[in-house]
């Protein structure tokens, strides 16, 4: 790989020169990684023996070689995401910081690797407002956040002011990973390569400045910035942490790290920043600094109504109240049934009303037409789908991508809806005829190549409970 002679000349100055040396070497002539995150909550998959795990992640492993993701179902049915490692350290700072049940909000989370670590690190009882900008991008995130399970979700697609207004004071947690020139992607993104300047760079720092002034009003007093950029240079990133503590407010707070991770420290500041180089550590680059609000960023004048709810499901939706288990409320929508759990609507975390919620809150269990109730690809994607109200059958591997590839398959299941499994884990609704069953999976999810490989990637693997 050629790196831009000016790039290489911003890497010596940050670094003495046997350390730019090594990880300019890392960055020209070394692989990216490859990693997953396994869905702890989905707990019929695990990691194979032979994986290494993750240091900072225990969920995430490395992998020896980069499977065809896309010809494994565990990979749709929501058993693991691809993560690049240096980024599941959002799981440790969650873990480590965030100990009550809180209201995080994601600013920029597509494709979702950072919201799902998120989901699956924080207590019990808390929420999460996944935001993407761009609405293609909205989509994917929407995909990825049904496939891994959670309810606790909502998925927005808004502007940072927006939010900022909109959710003003309302926030524990802000996880904004915000568009930066993209220095640490080289190795996996060439188109970020070659557009790179230090132009690019000055533009980015502008730019990631605007949105942290625009959003910081919807974090509470006290509540937890967690800013990380995919890039080097102090401008994008040690320059920025000192921008939020001295104009916005706030303190920077430590993450308790090994010292066997060999994160590397801030750069040129004293403030506790942690940096992923390839020299260093098995991942990509990322910059992460975490800084609380001040207290004395009094909160906004403006006053948050309680947001207005659809009416509670009535007895049209028939056995869709035995569809799921848990403490949830089931919400009508013109038909459209979701399962929102009990503690956003009780404790009035549930202000999104304004926002432009992308169909995703909580989970879409069905819809009711006329008599009928037909199951949501959104319920057989849940955690919390009651195992016991819908027959089921555990296909083979052709079976499988058969059914992921929208082809109609033919199985032994009573008549009426059946959920269809691989190896224990949920794939998605059929509609069985008896000499047929009628594929309900996503259609702009499906698998568009007809190539079916002889055998499914080892990826993960089932638990034995």
């Amino acid at each position: 790989m050629q790196l831009n002679p000016l790039f290489v000349d911003q890497l010596r100055r940050l670094l003495p020169r046997d350390e730019s040396d090594a990880m300019i070497h890392a960055i020209a002539h070394e692989h990216a990684t490859t990693a997953v995150r396994y869905n702890a909550v989905k707990r019929f998959t695990a990691a194979p023996a032979i994986v290494e795990r993750v240091p900072w992640c225990p969920s995430g492993a490395y992998l020896p070689e980069r499977p065809q993701f896309t010809f494994d179902p565990l990979l749709h049915a929501g058993s693991y995401y691809v993560q690049d490692p240096s980024s599941m350290f959002i799981a440790h700072i969650v873990k480590s910081l965030v100990v009550e049940p809180a209201s995080v909000l994601d600013l920029c989370a597509a494709p979702g690797g950072k919201t799902t670590a998120a989901l699956q690190a924080l207590p019990q009882g808390s929420t999460v407002v996944a935001n993407e900008i761009v609405p293609q991008r909205a989509q994917v995130l929407r995909e990825n956040v049904i496939k891994w399970g959670a309810s606790n979700c909502a998925v927005t697609c808004d502007s940072p002011q927006t939010i900022g207004e909109m959710l003003a004071n309302q926030m524990d947690v802000i996880v904004a990973d915000v568009p930066c020139s993209g220095e640490g992607m080289f190795r996996k993104d060439h188109e970020a390569l070659a557009q790179w300047s230090p132009a690019l760079v000055e533009q980015c720092a502008k730019r990631q400045r605007d949105i942290l002034s625009q959003v910081w009003p919807a974090l509470k007093p006290g509540g937890l910035l967690i800013y990380s950029t995919c890039t080097y240079n102090t401008l994008e990133n040690e320059e920025i942490v000192s921008y939020i503590a001295a104009t916005l407010k706030a303190t920077p707070v430590q993450v308790p790290v090994e010292e066997s991770w060999r994160i590397h420290p801030a750069i040129d500041s004293d403030y506790p920043c942690y940096r992923f180089l390839p020299h260093c550590t098995r991942g990509e680059g990322l910059f992460v600094s975490v800084l609380r609000k001040d207290d004395d960023n009094l909160p906004s004048s403006r006053t948050i109504k309680p947001s207005k709810t659809k009416s509670p499901a009535t007895a049209t939706v028939g056995d869709m109240n035995n569809w799921i288990v848990g403490d949830y409320s089931l919400v009508d929508n013109n038909g459209v049934v979701n399962a929102v759990p009990g503690h956003i609507l009780t404790t009035g975390k549930g202000n999104f009303s304004k926002l432009h919620i992308i169909k995703h809150f909580g989970t879409e269990l069905g819809v009711v037409k006329g008599k009928k109730t037909i199951p949501s690809h959104q319920l057989a994607m849940s955690t919390s789908l009651n195992a016991h109200a819908f027959a089921a059958v555990d296909v083979d591997y052709p079976t499988a991508i058969s059914y992921l590839q929208g082809q109609a398959i033919c199985i032994d299941a009573p008549r009426g809806h059946v959920l269809i499994k691989f190896n224990g884990a949920q794939l998605g609704f059929v509609n069985n005829l008896g000499n047929r069953a009628n594929n309900l999976y996503p259609k702009p999810w499906r698998i568009m190549s007809p190539h079916v490989p002889a055998a499914a990637p080892q990826v993960a693997v089932r638990c034995n409970d």
